[in-house]
């Protein structure tokens, strides 16, 4: 006979539905997979508009957090509300309870992650955040269990999809930066204020995630040396091209023989032997070098509300397994 596990999300919109459409659509795959029935019992969301979507019932809503904190039957909850709070409050009271947190922030995750990390082995709840980098490629469950038996010696990646889009446009179509980027802002792929992606910050936060997993190690993202693309040329898109390169942000992690890492964001001329020169538009991906697998490449979309949200309902899959089995 099958478990009902029941969750909370905290905020509807574009990655919230695609949470909750991957946990509804495919639910008789996912209770296939684990014998589980994933229930969501309450969602956190005062706009009408999101309440009001049709996506998910209208008694699902809540505006009182209490309601889902307080509640015993809820035992895991994915953050979705973005920003630093109430985010991080709901999410420290949600692991002190001892429900299980799930969250995209990765920003968040980047800055008070020792916070998150004491929190949930004082109370034995699970954190996780696949969905914090590379969208719906599962880097992080790579990094932490598919290559446990590995050392990694270098990651290489394309972790925001904002970026990638403008820097294909400009090479391939031969569009101006700020032409580019008004196409990637009206696709939705780049905010109004798009500095976060175009300066480098979003892929700082992905990248101290990504050493954090792979060695242990603790750079914040504000110490991680960067550089954005808006000051990449199509002078310098040609000279790369001369050289068989394409130029892509690049954040990039190297363990050094004397135990210290190397880390930086920047613009970087790709070569053609890297697997990465052929990741176009807004895909992201991630080149993991490895002692003993070698080169482990990994590449899907990097946003959006279905790939995300795919990524958000594993990891609420994944925690419900584990909730049910203790």
């Amino acid at each position: 006979m099958e478990k009902v596990m029941k969750v909370a999300l905290l905020g509807f919109g574009t990655v919230g539905k695609g949470t909750y459409r991957s946990l509804t659509v495919n639910a008789e795959e996912i209770t296939r997979r684990t014998g589980l029935r994933i229930e969501v019992k309450k969602i956190l969301e005062k706009k009408p508009e999101a309440i009001n979507s049709g996506v998910a019932p209208v008694e699902l809503f809540t505006q009182d957090y209490n309601e889902i904190l307080n509640d015993p039957e809820i035992v895991a909850v994915a953050e979705i509300l973005g920003g630093r709070e109430p985010a991080a409050t709901f999410m420290l009271q949600a692991l002190a309870a001892g429900k299980a947190v799930v969250t995209p922030n990765k920003a968040l995750v980047a800055a008070r992650y020792e916070d998150f990390r004491e929190a949930s082995e004082k109370t034995g709840a699970p954190f996780r955040y696949e969905a914090a980098v590379g969208g719906a490629i599962p880097v992080i469950e790579v990094i932490r269990h598919s290559l446990w038996a590995n050392h990694f010696n270098k990651i290489q990646g394309i972790v925001n999809g904002t970026t990638n889009y403008i820097l294909t446009k400009m090479d391939e179509e031969n569009m101006s930066y700020e032409e580019a980027l008004r196409q990637a802002q009206a696709k939705g792929f780049a905010e109004q204020d798009p500095t976060a992606d175009v300066e480098g910050i979003d892929t700082a936060n992905k990248l101290c995630i990504l050493m954090l997993e792979a060695w242990g190690v603790y750079i914040p993202p504000t110490e991680i040396p960067r550089v954005g693309i808006s000051g990449v040329t199509k002078a310098d898109l040609e000279a790369a091209a001369k050289d068989h390169c394409r130029i892509k942000l690049i954040a990039e992690a190297e363990m050094l023989p004397d135990g210290s890492v190397k880390c930086s964001v920047k613009p970087t001329p790709v070569p053609q032997e890297n697997p990465l020169y052929g990741v176009r538009n807004e895909f992201n991906a991630i080149l993991l070098r490895c002692n003993m697998a070698d080169d482990i490449f990994l590449q899907g979309r990097g946003a959006g509300q279905d790939p995300t949200g795919s990524a958000m309902a594993s990891d609420l899959i994944a925690v419900c397994v584990e909730k049910a089995c203790c």
